[in-house]
């Protein structure tokens, strides 16, 4: 479903990515992994262009996405930032932006209908008429996350999705994610810091260092030399309750 090849990307003269590629079926979530500054964000960006890969192809089903017009792009692609910019809008509101892409000359029932289920599935239900820069930032993260579901695209992008949630909402959250990734075939590339949150909820994994691919396949392939070679720190993988979770030696 989405096929990415040899992207390559830069800073004015500062190499971030070189020659990454890595294919993803429908219903399935990646994990992108690796040491901070190694340039997880900067390779999410290059999927729906809003960095410019100086090389590479990023191929979504019958779309060359580097080649989409903006209208086009918003159909297919949904992403979620780390940080969401709060603004006077109700939670509501936001969460029908969502359906920005496909609305016609007007909202319609259908549009209504999908943004309130979604603000239910998420639990925002007693939060809707709020602003949203009276929100916390797990809240706003929330929100974010709702409109990008009520969007219905084919490729979703999130940034770090769960870094302003506390544990329960992590695991509410991407147990939600989960079920809308498999139920609406979804590809989902996600960029994430924790090893164990990953490890549960993700299907496969990128591990990058050094510009480049360290490894990719399924989440069960990851292995105690591959996770000291990316992050240089010994580490045993424990089986708990079925879950691999990683520890520092």
């Amino acid at each position: 479903m989405l096929s990415v090849s040899d992207i390559g990307f830069a800073y004015r003269n500062r190499k971030v990515l070189e020659r990454l590629g890595f294919e993803l079926d429908p219903g399935r979530i990646l994990v992108i992994l690796g040491p901070n500054g190694v340039g997880k964000t900067t390779l999410l960006r290059c999927l729906n262009a809003i960095h410019r890969p100086t090389t590479g192809t990023v191929l979504l089903e019958e779309d060359d996405l580097l080649r989409l017009a903006p209208s086009r792009m918003a159909q297919r692609v949904g992403y979620v930032a780390q940080r969401t910019e709060a603004a006077k809008l109700t939670v509501y509101d936001a969460v029908l932006m969502g359906r920005k892409p496909h609305i016609g000359l007007r909202v319609s029932p259908e549009d209504r209908t999908k943004t309130e289920a979604a603000i239910a599935r998420l639990g925002l239900g007693p939060l809707s008429l709020r602003n949203i820069d009276e929100l916390s930032g797990g809240e706003l993260q929330k929100v974010a996350l709702a409109r990008a579901i009520v969007q219905e695209p084919r490729l979703l992008l999130l940034d770090e999705p769960t870094s302003a949630l506390d544990l329960r909402n992590q695991f509410e959250i991407l147990t939600l994610l989960s079920t809308e990734v498999r139920a609406r075939g979804m590809a989902t590339v996600m960029t994430m810091h924790d090893l164990n949150t990953a490890l549960r909820f993700a299907d496969d994994f990128l591990l990058i260092r050094q510009w480049r691919v360290l490894a990719h396949g399924p989440i069960a392939a990851i292995t105690e030399d591959l996770v000291e070679d990316t992050y240089g720190l010994p580490v045993r993988i424990h089986d708990l309750d079925g879950h691999p979770v990683v520890v520092p030696r």
